[in-house]
């Protein structure tokens, strides 16, 4: 069964994991279940979030039904070193002693990155915690290749993790080789692209055929953890009908799917279009918006859009911009009837 070296670290854990955002979206005990069933199927790295709500706590009392060790991931996106206390939390919630792998969540532009590096920032709050033998190892995750080729040049973090399918193939020019040199590990998050990639297996033999990552794909249900972990398994070498379906899948979502770069903004109405763009994935990963206030107001904000059109020339996809998010703003209302 293959298995990766996460760069400095020397953690060594089977090529695929498992990430902890679907388990938002079922029962307390239905996700308690597929956790413990991941773990007993042979997943070695589980990656979570003090962001996914339910996520960590659930993790834990899994993590009590099992004798089989895992590698632990989590992560903050507080930007300050009070990032202290959030490692605090999540071991409490986790129910450990200790996090294999401590992440600064999400940062992904340079002024989130100055600050957290800067003085009083989240970086020397996790270096303390470090040092105090709370976490063992340093991360950053983004969704910009800009910002992880900046952070990788510096140097400062043992594993970074980034987006990677094959709708969002650039890390492997731009971020892999790099991470490579420096030896440090990688994560890889997203390998349907945030579920707009229905048909799992070419998705998934596309990234585990990559070499020296690791992916993380989610599942809310022991039916499709087992048919992740099958793949992996039953030997994930890309066959000979896969690019078709990829090829396909890649016209189908030209000039439609939103890569996360940011480079559309900023928005004069404070819209963030990345998430807006990607509204039916982020329902879809974090459960009903009734739930999660976080989604309601980003959808508010997204009405004040004037399609003024001032992200249209920014954007390297040439993406319709305003059409997207009026047409995902009827789709969210039609939720609503």
């Amino acid at each position: 069964m293959e298995k990766v070296r996460l760069g400095r670290t020397n953690l060594i854990v089977k090529k695929l994991g498992w990430g902890g955002i679907p388990i938002q979206r079922v029962s307390e005990q239905e996700a308690i279940s597929v956790v413990q069933s991941v773990v007993e199927m042979g997943v070695d790295l589980l990656d979570t979030a003090r962001g996914y709500t339910t996520s960590e706590r659930r993790i834990g009392q899994a993590l009590q039904k099992t004798k089989r060790p895992v590698i632990l991931s989590s992560k903050s996106p507080v930007r300050t070193e009070k990032i202290y206390d959030e490692v605090h939390e999540s071991l409490r919630q986790l129910q450990v002693k200790k996090i294999n792998i401590y992440h600064l969540h999400n940062v992904s532009k340079v002024e989130d990155y100055e600050k957290v590096m800067g003085p009083g920032g989240a970086y020397e709050g996790l270096t303390r915690a470090k040092a105090e033998g709370l976490i063992d190892h340093i991360g950053l995750t983004s969704h910009s290749l800009d910002l992880l080729e900046k952070v990788l040049q510096e140097d400062h973090f043992d594993v970074i993790m980034a987006c990677y399918s094959f709708l969002e193939p650039d890390a492997a020019q731009k971020v892999f080789p790099l991470a490579r040199a420096k030896d440090v590990g990688v994560l890889t998050m997203k390998p349907f692209s945030g579920g707009v990639i229905e048909d799992g297996g070419p998705a998934l033999r596309f990234v585990l055929a990559t070499p020296g990552i690791l992916p993380i794909p989610g599942s809310e249900t022991l039916a499709k953890a087992r048919e992740n972990w099958n793949i992996f398994t039953e030997g994930h070498s890309p066959r000979e009908d896969d690019q078709a379906g990829i090829q396909q899948v890649r016209q189908q979502f030209d000039r439609q799917f939103c890569r996360r770069c940011d480079y559309c903004q900023p928005c004069a109405e404070g819209i963030n279009i990345q998430l807006m763009m990607g509204l039916k994935s982020v329902i879809r990963r974090f459960g009903s918006p009734d739930e999660i206030s976080w989604i309601k107001g980003l959808v508010e904000k997204a009405r004040n859009c004037t399609e003024c059109g001032d992200c249209l020339p920014r954007c390297p996809y040439q993406l319709p911009i305003p059409e997207l998010i009026k047409n995902n703003l009827a789709w969210y209302d039609s939720l609503k009837k």
